[in-house]
């Protein structure tokens, strides 16, 4: 269950605006004033904040200030004003949505739900990036253990996805063959059985296989993985 922050000075908002969500399956906190609300963001994980900005004391653009120094919670504005230069200025600030007092609380639930959306969205983007390692030429994605030539997918063998994975890692880094047979066939196989592998996979990521780019020799020791991962 999403939880969302209602805060306005205006306990007839809340309520209303706690109604509405809580009919959709959100859990509502409502508040009355941007230091009540600081006091729920250290207790309760919050998944949404529904921001006035006209209130008393500290204001809905302070407390987004705040807030955006230690967390990227989605937050929507909600504000009398409709001028274009408060709406520039509540987004500026980081806020995600800017919503004026006159919509109907059912398009405030919606867009409260968009805004979830794209917040889930892009840390389904985030994520995919940090488990990818991009190389230009190729991309090499850990969590899926999927390699992409140029766009196009490349498939490995369990092995040479472990042997490149490995090495794309840890860029620079000089592996003996003798730690990488240990490593991937508990010693058993010579100098030969890596040469193969590392050669079936510089066939499908090197531009030129017999002048390998990323996939370097160090020689009489082992293999050096060049590429600068963006």
């Amino acid at each position: 269950m999403k939880t969302i922050l209602v805060v306005d000075d205006d306990p007839t908002i809340v309520d209303l605006m706690k109604d509405f969500l809580e009919l959709e399956g959100f859990h509502v906190e409502g508040v009355s004033s941007a230091d009540a609300a600081s006091a729920v963001l250290e207790q309760v994980e919050v998944d949404c904040l529904l921001l006035d900005i006209m209130m008393p004391g500290t204001s809905g653009l302070d407390l987004c200030r705040q807030v955006r120094k230690v967390s990227d919670v989605p937050i929507l504005f909600l504000s009398a004003r409709s001028e274009d230069a408060d709406k520039i200025l509540g987004l500026g600030l980081g806020g995600d949505d800017y919503i004026v007092k006159t919509a109907s609380p059912a398009e405030v639930v919606a867009r409260v739900k968009a805004v979830l959306r794209r917040s889930a969205r892009q840390e389904r983007q985030a994520e995919a990036r940090e488990n990818a390692l991009d190389f230009g030429r190729f991309v090499l994605d850990l969590q899926a253990r999927d390699l992409f030539v140029e766009g196009r997918q490349v498939t490995l063998t369990p092995r040479e996805f472990d042997l490149l994975s490995l090495f794309a890692q840890h860029p620079r880094q000089v592996f003996t063959y003798e730690h990488l047979l240990e490593k991937f066939w508990q010693q058993v196989g010579d100098k030969h059985t890596v040469t193969v592998h590392v050669g079936r996979i510089r066939d499908k990521i090197e531009p030129d296989p017999s002048k390998p780019q990323f996939l370097r020799n160090v020689w009489g020791v082992g293999y050096r993985f060049e590429g600068v991962s963006r």
